[in-house]
């Protein structure tokens, strides 16, 4: 059963035995609540959602030490590869079947953080579960559709407002989805941010049929 474990911010590692590691949107140096270094990070494969500092992150140096494939929009691709990194480019509404399962780039209301790109969330399926990445997100009524046509096991969902969806929204977004299960993220790494998963939690389970999974960073979830 695939193991997903949050190191705060946006930052999560995907993993199950005998099958590849995913790591998206690694925010480690510099986040006050990640639990581990970017020297400890082991991974196969690096999601980005796109290029601001707290969710590029230790990417490029991450991929290089594991020699990982990093997957993100055609912009993020090609800079990773100005690094030396392995990429592989995709775009919104593209999907590619790597040796883990397929990965298709959804759309994400958010700025690229880099010249000429775009925001993006991930749909991937892994260990027979398909997974719902929003990245940086505002809400969007096509996250109907995704729900619609995809049926995730599991949504992950930015709660923490002023940049990305607040809780309302996030509500609004797990009911769009109807995933089986949802866990939110990008709150409380600073003031700026600060949500309460709890209320989110709550308003799911009182709105929705989705079970709302709270983890605090370095916990995990197995589905």
């Amino acid at each position: 059963m695939p193991k997903l474990t949050f190191l705060g911010h946006a930052c999560f590692l995907l993993e199950e035995k005998d099958q590849e590691t995913l790591l998206f949107d690694p925010f480690i140096t510099g986040n006050p609540l990640v639990p581990v270094s970017a020297e400890e990070i082991r991974a196969d494969y690096i999601l980005v959602s796109h290029a601001h500092g707290d969710h590029l992150g230790d990417a490029y140096a991450i991929a290089a030490k594991n020699d990982a494939l990093l997957i993100s929009t055609a912009e993020i691709a090609d800079a990773a590869q100005g690094e030396g990194c392995r990429a592989h480019a995709l775009h919104i509404g593209g999907s590619h079947h790597f040796s883990f399962g397929r990965v298709k780039l959804t759309l994400a209301l958010h700025g690229s953080g880099i010249p000429g790109g775009h925001a993006c969330g991930f749909l991937v399926g892994y260990g027979g579960k398909k997974i719902y990445f929003a990245g940086d997100t505002g809400l969007f009524g096509d996250m109907k559709l995704i729900g619609e046509l995809n049926s995730p096991d599991l949504a992950l969902l930015p709660i923490g407002d002023n940049f990305t969806m607040g809780i309302d929204d996030a509500v609004v977004a797990t009911k769009f989805l109807k995933a089986g299960q949802v866990i939110p993220y990008h709150f409380n790494t600073w003031p700026l941010i600060e949500a309460d998963p709890q209320l989110f939690k709550e308003k799911v389970e009182q709105q929705t049929e989705t079970e709302c999974i709270i983890l605090q960073p370095g916990e995990c979830h197995i589905f």
